[in-house]
C-alpha cells in the first residue's frame, strides 16, 4: 500500500535517530542529577553511576554522529568519546581512593532515592529499545548498555541499604569502585576499536 501524500514513512535511520535522541536526553539528565546528588550526599556509588550514564550518553551521541557519516568522521567521534570516558573513569577512581583515605559519610536516603529514579529511567530505556535489540549494531549496543545500567542501579540501591544498616561508607566505596571500573573498561574498548579500525583502514 502506498503512503498518502504528506504522510511520512519512517526509515530505519529516522527511527534509530529518534530512539537515540531520547536515550541521550534521559541519560544526560540522570548523569547531571546523580553526579550532583552523589557529590552532595558524599556517595561515590551515585557519582560513579552518574558518570556511567554520562558515558552511555556519549556513546549514544557517537551513534547519532555515525548515522550517514563518513568513516573519518566516525573515527574522530569515537576517539573523542573514548578520551572523555577515560578521563571520567580515571577521575572517579582517584576520587574513590581519596575518599577511602580521608573518609566520607554517604547519605543512604539520597543514594536509594536517586538510584530508584535512575532505575525507572533505565527500565524505560530498556522498554524503548526492546523492539530494536535485534536491529542495527548501535541499537543493539544501546540495549546492552541500558540493561547493564539497571544492574548498576540495583548495586547502588543495595549499597545505600548496607550503608544505613552497618553505618559504614565501605559498601558505597566498593560499588563506586566497581562502577568506575566498568566506565574504564568501556573507555578502553572504544580506544581499542578505534585503533583496530585505523589499522584496518
Amino acid at each position: 500500500m502506498h503512503a498518502l501524500d504528506g504522510d511520512r514513512v519512517p526509515t530505519p535511520d529516522t527511527a534509530g535517530r529518534r530512539v537515540l535522541l531520547t536515550l541521550l536526553a534521559l541519560n544526560g539528565v540522570m548523569c547531571v542529577a546523580e553526579v550532583a546528588g552523589g557529590w552532595a550526599a558524599e556517595s561515590m556509588g551515585l557519582v560513579a553511576d552518574g558518570l556511567d550514564m554520562g558515558a552511555d550518553a556519549a556513546v549514544y551521541l557517537l551513534a547519532l554522529v555515525a548515522i550517514g557519516a563518513s568513516d573519518r568522521r566516525k573515527l574522530g567521534a569515537a576517539r573523542f568519546a573514548g578520551r572523555v570516558q577515560l578521563l571520567l573513569a580515571v577521575g572517579a577512581i582517584i576520587e574513590v581512593a581519596r575518599r577511602g583515605i580521608v573518609g566520607s559519610a554517604p547519605e543512604p536516603p539520597t543514594m536509594v532515592g536517586l538510584s530508584l529514579v535512575a532505575l525507572i529511567v533505565n527500565a524505560a530505556c530498556v522498554a524503548l529499545l526492546r523492539r530494536h535489540r535485534d536491529g542495527e549494531i548501535h541499537l543493539q549496543a544501546a540495549w546492552i548498555f541500558s540493561a547493564t545500567d539497571v544492574q548498576a542501579n540495583l548495586g547502588v540501591i543495595a549499597a545505600g541499604l548496607l550503608v544505613g544498616w552497618f553505618n559504614s561508607p565501605i559498601p558505597d566505596l566498593v560499588v563506586g569502585a566497581i562502577v568506575s571500573g566498568l566506565v574504564l573498561r568501556g573507555a578502553l574498548r572504544i580506544r581499542r576499536r578505534v585503533r583496530l579500525s585505523e589499522a584496518g583502514g
